[in-house]
């Protein structure tokens, strides 16, 4: 029973990686949309996401049917999966909530505000390492995409700043500017889930939540 159960275990960290290069994909697409003003490459970006939403089913009944077995040391493995998948998808969300404002942008790139590349890569990197915690139990992995966020968070503060700047030298270009705005704060968003997706993998080796 015990070997059945590790397989199934396995299953799940496999799935979580797999859920994970699909929010790294979602982010990237848009990213890069945004960049060229790709349109194309922005529509992927919603079967992506429609991916991702999959995933987190299929996670939630295989992690459904372990809690069904007598196992309770692997207990918070499984709970923790449970409320990472739901930050996951939320990710695939945010990453197509930018597709469609640059679907809404027709093309237009975002070249008056170069760092939203930057901050959109270290987003990235905050998810990519934040499934790689998960997965290798690494509480120092997890607590180094905690100490990321103030990264983010200083894109965002930067993209700020070029926005207003922008509005100031171009006034008549003010909703252009708020869909940068709202572009950027998806990212910092993303890195907020990422955030919690680290906060879980610390309790899933620890048994100890920052909540408590």
């Amino acid at each position: 029973m015990r070997s059945r159960f590790d397989e199934q275990l396995a299953m799940l960290n496999h799935e979580m990686i797999e859920m994970g290069a699909m929010c790294e994909k979602a982010i990237a697409q848009a990213s890069k949309a945004l960049t060229e003003g790709d349109l194309a490459l922005a529509k992927e970006v919603t079967a992506t996401a429609g991916g991702i939403d999959q995933m987190e089913r299929d996670i939630e009944n295989r992690c459904m049917k372990l809690l069904l077995q007598p196992v309770a040391r692997d207990l918070r493995q499984i709970s923790a999966a449970l409320k990472m998948i739901t930050d996951m998808e939320r990710i695939g969300d945010q990453a197509e909530e930018i597709a469609e404002i640059i679907l809404f942008l027709g093309g237009r790139t975002m070249e008056p505000c170069g760092q939203i590349g930057d901050m959109a890569q270290a987003t990235i990197k905050m998810v990519t390492e934040s499934i790689d915690a998960f997965v290798k139990k690494s509480v120092e992995t997890a607590q180094s995409v905690i100490d990321q966020d103030d990264i983010v968070d200083g894109y965002f503060i930067k993209m700020k700043n070029a926005i207003i700047q922008l509005i100031a030298e171009n006034q008549e270009d003010g909703e252009f500017a708020l869909d940068l705005l709202m572009i950027s704060k998806y990212f910092e968003r993303i890195g907020d889930h990422a955030v919690n997706v680290a906060e879980w993998v610390i309790y899933s080796v620890t048994g100890v939540h920052k909540e408590e």
